[in-house]
């Protein structure tokens, strides 16, 4: 059984560095506020990552037979078209994600 002394030293090292783990992102990004950089960043990171996001899952998705992927193109259709129409990303995924469950398990392919 570890000593006490020995217990406290890690629990004070583990508290410190999650602290700092936390604090720091603050203390780096708190001088580049004003950077022209973060500001490109900001906006144009978020549709990057979206857009990645996409085609790794559509590439991932893609069933083996025509109709997986007629039924993934529909769900597909149906998310960018509520997004499109609406713009609120939880509706447009959650629709997309229930269209093309909904496909698969009553025609599979």
């Amino acid at each position: 059984m570890p000593d006490t002394e020995y217990v406290a030293l890690l629990v004070g090292v583990s508290a410190a560095v999650t602290w700092a783990l936390r604090a720091l992102p603050f203390a780096v990004l708190a001088p580049m506020r004003d950077s022209a950089v973060v500001r490109y960043l900001s906006v144009h990171m978020p549709v990057g990552v979206m857009v990645m996001l996409a085609i790794y899952s559509l590439t991932t998705v893609v069933g083996d037979t025509a109709l997986q992927r007629v039924w993934l193109a529909v769900a597909v259709a149906v998310t960018a078209g509520l997004q499109i129409w609406r713009g609120r990303a939880l509706l447009s995924i959650l629709a997309g994600t229930t269209c093309y469950v909904t496909l698969m398990t009553a025609w599979g392919g």
